[in-house]
């Protein structure tokens, strides 16, 4: 039989339910199986609730699932919130020393989890034991756990081996003193050979595959672990990054590390890369290539800056006055985070322009385990760059008319042309003009960069059968949760497939009008109000959509949410 697991572990910012998450986690994917995990927490660093989902199967996954099969309780609220979540057999922990419940639920189950901390070196490792607790009922394999506890601790010696014991404390009392049913146990399928990362890590390990060596940012959630991992790897990759002191001066400094020709990357969300429009159009006007990545949360303002939303599409499409080609990649999965990365490198140096990496905060702080990327795949493409055997040096022109758009770059400094550019409209020289025939020419130069632009993005995802009754459309993060319910409505007979943009501007109308056009019922699945995508659709294919799924709660979207909406909307 197939194997699936889904754990939860809740508690109060502060008490450890992000790391002790990722360990659990990483746990489970070193031995073999499959992980999809994801967080959810409130933006203060003390108090709130928060909580951690870990999915475990022995085939891919790529979605949460709301049904609950083991909960690790820190406090009362995480028992009150989700107690109701727990599948028929699934089991509550909790310290029923700390925690006073009037309910008799028999899927609970108290564990002194304090106590047993405080014999072990000290109350603060109560979510430690919870973690030993919660593999003990499972008879999981203790030693991958313990191993893992070593290497998050580090140096920290002492500390780690007392959250070995306990773990170990907590491992051991779950098998002796829980007397009901237990979960099927889970066993080691072999060695992990997958990675487990974020969506950040994977954009992260992109860029340095890409060959980014210049970082400004400002931090913000969700992109500030971007800034973090390039900052701890600094010094391995031989990279510079800066905390900027805002969002203006990053994508300012990001403009001018790639004018000197350096492969340059700022991190920003929805709110922060309003500030950077003005550098944007820097960047567009001057024809400098630079990679910005938007972790969308929801908005206007400050909204909820630790959940997820897909509001900011058309923002991105069009930010900023004037009229520039632009680029923009949307991942789908944690996979896509490193290989868009790349191509964003590449497309952005290739045709001198913004190249623009949307994610979103559910696919940011979410893990997947995911196979090694195969880096002999991957080619450095920095598109027309001019040097002194080219040409004279002293006839060198920044931004020389030319059939595709794209003019031989020279780096300053680096040979003997004279590089001149300004963010005034300029002639082919770079020198300030207000010429009406330079003007359009310029112009027109630019936006024929669009033509090859279009040719290097990718068609739509297909998933399911090539021709269906109803056909599901979606982009970016949703993907997991769409294909997810494509499945299961496939399974209850539905004749269902699903259409998916991974990279969506310069928008693929032809290709995206193709595969339509084998479509009797089709239907948008956003994480925004105003149905987007469904929007764009319409304005760049004519197609006008048959119904809408929207989810705007700042939570993420799931297979279950898809496929009841589908069915209480009357789509099916």
């Amino acid at each position: 039989m197939p194997i699936e697991m889904n754990f939860m572990i809740g508690g109060e910012a502060g008490q450890g339910v992000q790391s002790m998450g990722f360990l659990l986690a990483k746990a489970f994917s070193r031995s073999g199986y499959y992980v999809f995990a994801d967080q959810d927490y409130e933006s203060r660093i003390r108090g709130g609730h928060s909580f951690f989902r870990a999915r475990i199967e022995d085939s891919p996954v790529y979605a949460i699932r709301e049904p609950v099969d083991m909960l690790l309780a820190l406090n009362k609220e995480t028992i009150d919130w989700h107690s109701k979540e727990l599948t028929p057999r699934g089991i509550g922990i909790y310290d029923g020393e700390k925690i006073k419940l009037t309910s008799t639920d028999t899927k609970l189950f108290s564990v002194p989890l304090e106590k047993l901390a405080e014999q072990s070196g000290g109350k603060i490792m109560s979510n430690t034991v919870a973690l030993g607790a919660a593999l003990g009922l499972i008879k999981y394999d203790f030693e991958i756990l313990a191993k893992l506890l070593r290497e998050h601790f580090g140096r920290k010696g002492e500390i780690a081996e007392s959250n070995v014991k306990a773990a170990k404390a907590g491992y051991e009392y779950t098998r002796t003193e829980f007397k009901g049913e237990l979960p099927h146990p889970l066993s080691s399928t072999g060695e992990g050979k997958r990675m487990l990362l974020s969506g950040t890590d994977a954009v992260c390990l992109g860029a340095l595959a890409a060959g980014c060596k210049f970082v400004a940012a400002y931090p913000m959630t969700p992109t500030t672990p971007i800034m973090e991992y390039m900052a701890s790897k600094a010094k391995d990759f031989n990279l510079a990054v800066v905390h900027a002191e805002d969002e203006i001066a990053a994508i300012n400094m990001v403009v001018g590390a790639s004018f000197a020709g350096v492969r340059a990357l700022t991190a920003t969300s929805g709110s922060g890369f309003c500030l950077m429009v003005e550098g944007l159009g820097l960047a567009g006007i001057t024809e400098t290539p630079i990679v910005v990545v938007e972790g969308q949360r929801p908005g206007p303002a400050v909204g909820l800056p630790t959940r997820t939303e897909q509001g900011d599409l058309e923002f991105i499409l069009h930010a900023h006055h004037g009229e520039f080609p632009r680029a923009v990649l949307t991942p789908a999965t944690i996979e896509d985070c490193f290989w868009l990365t790349v191509k964003a490198f590449n497309l952005a140096e290739k045709y001198q322009t913004p190249a623009l990496v949307l994610i979103d905060h559910h696919l940011a702080t979410s893990y997947n385990t995911i196979e090694k990327p195969d880096v002999s795949k991957i080619t450095i493409d920095r598109g027309e760059v001019f040097t002194d055997d080219m040409g004279d040096p002293a006839q060198y022109q920044r931004h020389k008319v030319t059939p595709s758009g794209v003019s031989p770059r020279a780096f300053p400094g680096l040979g003997r042309a004279l590089v001149v550019t300004d963010c005034d409209e300029h002639g082919e020289e770079g020198h300030l003009t207000e010429s009406a025939e330079d003007r359009a020419q310029q112009v027109a130069k630019r936006l024929r960069k669009m033509n090859g632009l279009k040719a290097e993005i990718a068609s739509p995802r297909f998933y399911g059968p090539k021709k269906a009754t109803n056909t599901l459309i979606g982009w970016g993060s949703t993907y997991g949760a769409l294909s997810e319910a494509v499945d299961i409505l496939r399974k209850e007979k539905v004749d269902i497939n699903l259409v998916h943009f991974n990279e969506i501007w310069p928008f693929p109308t032809k290709a995206t009008t193709n595969v339509l056009n084998n479509a009797k019922s089709i239907y948008t699945v956003e994480s925004n109000a105003t149905a987007q995508l469904a929007h764009l659709l319409r304005a760049e294919t004519g197609k006008q959509v048959d119904g809408k799924i929207l989810k705007f709660d700042g939570r993420p979207i799931t297979p279950a949410f898809i496929t009841a909406q589908m069915k209480k909307e009357g789509y099916l």
